[in-house]
């Protein structure tokens, strides 16, 4: 799973507690030499100007009269090098994986994270292959399973890799897809900036609580476009940047907007925008092809 926290505390109303930083996610460079044995480990390598102007002004008339300034559209945000970087705070150790499960398998969770109508927002069908990038400790994991699994025995089921860089979730990830029989859930090993998907393969890849931790975004998600079929969407789950009762403090979010400019300037567009989530933003973006 992708988190941070600095230790700055963060504001909340003391019906959800929570340690600092709850739910915020960090991708960390994997350790070399230290893969735990996975049952069903698939590493397979993915060939994954300026600000606008608030007013217009127009160029001077013979005779030397004054320009005329014009009232333009608002400026859109757009993406620079510092942009696509990871924000400021967002930095944690994920070794302790029974301390993080408590966290991110809190039962509160589900009030405000709402797994059941998110995962039925992105449209999946059984047979889709899809990916959950940042995966920790496997939240999302049975319900992406009942999206896409077989609808009867015998017919084609779908594919969930469960993707992390944290080897001890990916050893956690195995064991909980054997414990809750999600026969779907393969998951993976990454790489800090590689996701080792498959390419041309995804339906869907699911970003949640995890994009503001992903450094060098631009690199990153054209690898993960190579991951994707011409049809593959990818939707970003993130926190909204304002004061919350859950998740990490505002300054470590990233704005909706930057987040559309980011993936606009690699290629992606957004599509559709399900207003679901409390404290959290839903954009589902499609390639430009």
């Amino acid at each position: 799973m992708l988190a941070s926290s600095d230790g700055i505390p963060t504001t909340h109303t003391g019906r959800l507690p929570r340690p600092p930083a709850l739910l915020d996610r960090r991708v960390r460079p994997s350790r070399r030499g230290r893969h735990p044995a996975l049952g069903r480990r698939l590493l397979v390598v993915a060939c994954l100007g300026a600000a606008a102007l608030a007013t217009t002004v127009g160029a001077a008339p013979p005779g030397g009269a004054a320009p005329a300034a014009t009232a333009a559209a608002a400026p859109q945000p757009h993406a620079t090098a510092a942009t696509f970087a990871a924000t400021p705070g967002s930095r944690q150790d994920f070794s302790d994986v029974a301390q993080w499960s408590r966290i991110f398998d809190d039962p509160a969770r589900d009030a405000w994270q709402k797994p059941r109508e998110l995962i039925a927002a992105l449209g999946l069908e059984p047979g889709m292959w899809v990916a959950d990038l940042g995966a920790g400790t496997g939240y999302f994991s049975r319900w992406l399973d009942a999206a896409v699994r077989a609808p009867t025995p015998g017919s084609a089921g779908g594919v969930v890799f469960a993707v992390d860089i944290e080897p001890g979730f990916v050893a956690h990830l195995r064991t909980r897809a054997e414990e809750e029989r999600t026969a779907t859930v393969i998951p993976v090993l990454a790489s800090k900036d590689d996701p080792r998907l498959p390419p041309g393969a995804l339906d869907l890849v699911l970003i949640a609580d995890t994009f503001h931790h992903l450094d060098d975004r631009g690199a990153y998600l054209r690898r993960l476009g190579a991951a994707l079929k011409p049809s593959g969407r990818i939707a970003v789950v993130d926190w909204k940047a304002e004061p919350r009762p859950v998740g990490p403090p505002p300054d470590h979010a990233l704005a909706r907007d930057q987040v559309i400019a980011e993936m606009r300037a690699v290629g992606w567009r957004l599509v559709d925008e399900p207003a679901l989530l409390p404290y959290q933003y839903v954009l589902i973006f499609a390639a430009n092809r």
